[in-house]
């Protein structure tokens, strides 16, 4: 079967345009981020049903990570802070599987967990922290981009990995953070610290210093190995 393609922000011009109440999905490790795109492989009945729901209604799916294994604990305790994403793409397999895309829309923060007879979690959420996340490059002309570059570059030639420059640089700023937060080698609660930066200049911050402390780390393995 063919993807379905969709778009995904005209609708959403302000808060006011963004439900009160939406799914969940906790997830560890994947992370999005508004106007970035998360495929997902959906196989878990309960999640099936979340995405035909979904795609029945709004559309809007909130990712939010969990602190620790929801397979273990079906009520885990869940991070205050998720990004809903808008399915913009969706196909079904000959299996049963649904193979879907987010685009991340608007950031949310946790205020109740809602009583549902959905096999998934629901919530009421508040927008109004984020509500600069529907304006495309709010905030990113204040990106030190020489700062991150300096940043990226060290990282790279440290691990010997190569990048097209060329690209980097002509990336514009919001997209270029969002998408180096969304493929950082970093934990849960680094990227959990990437989603909460209220500005995408504050999310680059984030990066530098993740950056550094890798390189720090580097640095110090290094020494243990001459030693």
């Amino acid at each position: 079967m063919q993807p379905m393609q969709m778009t995904a922000h005209e609708v959403y011009r302000t808060i006011d345009d963004l439900p009160a109440a939406i799914p969940l999905f906790p997830l560890a490790g994947a992370l999005l981020l508004p106007r970035t795109n998360l495929p997902l492989n959906i196989f878990e009945p309960r999640y099936l049903e979340m995405v035909a729901d979904a795609l029945a209604t709004d559309r809007l799916i909130g990712m939010i990570m969990p602190r620790s294994d929801p397979e273990e604990d079906k009520s885990v305790a869940l991070f205050p802070t998720g990004c809903a994403g808008r399915v913009t793409a969706f196909s079904e397999t000959g299996d049963g599987r649904y193979l879907i895309t987010l685009t991340g829309v608007c950031r949310f923060r946790l205020q109740s967990e809602l009583e549902t007879v959905t096999p998934y979690r629901r919530a009421a959420v508040d927008w109004r922290p984020f509500a600069d996340d529907l304006h495309p490059d709010a905030h990113a002309t204040d990106v030190n981009r020489p700062r991150l570059l300096s940043a990226l570059r060290d990282y790279l030639d440290r691990n010997d990995l190569e990048a097209d420059w060329n690209s980097i640089e002509a990336a514009p700023s919001e997209g270029l953070v969002n998408a180096l937060a969304t493929i950082a080698p970093v934990d849960v609660a680094e990227q959990q610290a990437l989603l909460e930066a209220q500005t995408v200049a504050d999310r680059a911050d984030v990066l530098v210093a993740l950056i550094k402390l890798a390189l720090a780390g580097t640095d110090e393995t290094q020494d243990q190995r001459v030693q």
